[in-house]
């Protein structure tokens, strides 16, 4: 077993923008929704609106008879950052849980794991296509610590694992990450958004663009020994 400041590390990584090299729903949005969603996403970024609500009112944009065709269109679309499948393959050397949580949907966030037979551990939320557009349901809501709405809440999954037993390991990009990352004892970041925020918030933090970096940070570390 690897230990942290004899603490087990566990990590917590993003899907959207960070497994994969692209927002998926961004793309998606840009690919099927009708003119009007900008302007919903412009009101998350800016934090005018909640993340749950603004995820819920981008897919109810979109007719459910587009599901398979978005399914191609995300299949063919996401790329994977590079290092990931050393990222698995270091993570079970070192028998290091690792969670994706992810602020996507089941139906395209599923197909597109599939290959890494990862959905044992994928929080994520999911989806309702019985009626004329596309509805979010969310398994995975803000616990009463929380008052976010974050949809599905990466912090209060984070809260199940406690401090004192978990070195917790957050890697995102976005805004659907920020709040995990206040959680975290240590953040790995890949865009600007979430650089400066852990700048600002003067959060144990490193940059990276591929998955490599985070294999070397976690090697490099004096802290870490076998047990």
């Amino acid at each position: 077993m690897t230990l942290i400041d004899n603490r087990k590390p566990i990590i917590f990584c993003d899907f959207d923008g960070t497994i994969t090299t692209k927002d998926n729903i961004i793309a998606i949005m840009r690919q099927f929704a009708p003119p009007g969603w900008e302007e919903i996403k412009d009101a998350i970024l800016a934090e005018q609106i909640s993340i749950r609500e603004g995820v819920a009112q981008l897919f109810h944009l979109i007719p459910t008879d587009k599901k398979q065709e978005i399914i191609s269109f995300a299949l063919n679309q996401a790329e994977i950052r590079p290092g990931f499948e050393a990222l698995l393959a270091y993570i079970k050397e070192k028998n290091i849980t690792f969670k994706i949580v992810s602020g996507g949907i089941d139906f395209f966030v599923h197909p597109i794991l599939e290959p890494y037979k990862l959905r044992d551990h994928l929080y994520c939320n999911e989806s309702d296509f019985s009626g004329r557009t596309i509805t979010i349901t969310w398994p995975n809501r803000c616990d009463e610590s929380c008052s976010n709405d974050c949809g599905c809440c990466k912090p209060s999954i984070l809260r199940q694992y406690p401090n004192d037993e978990y070195y917790k390991i957050v890697i995102g990009d976005s805004i659907t990450d920020l709040q995990a990352a206040k959680e975290a004892d240590e953040v790995f970041a890949c865009d600007d958004f979430l650089i400066e925020k852990c700048r600002e918030l003067n959060l144990h933090f490193s940059s990276f663009s591929t998955f490599y970096e985070v294999i070397d940070s976690l090697q490099n570390k004096k802290e870490v020994r076998n047990h």
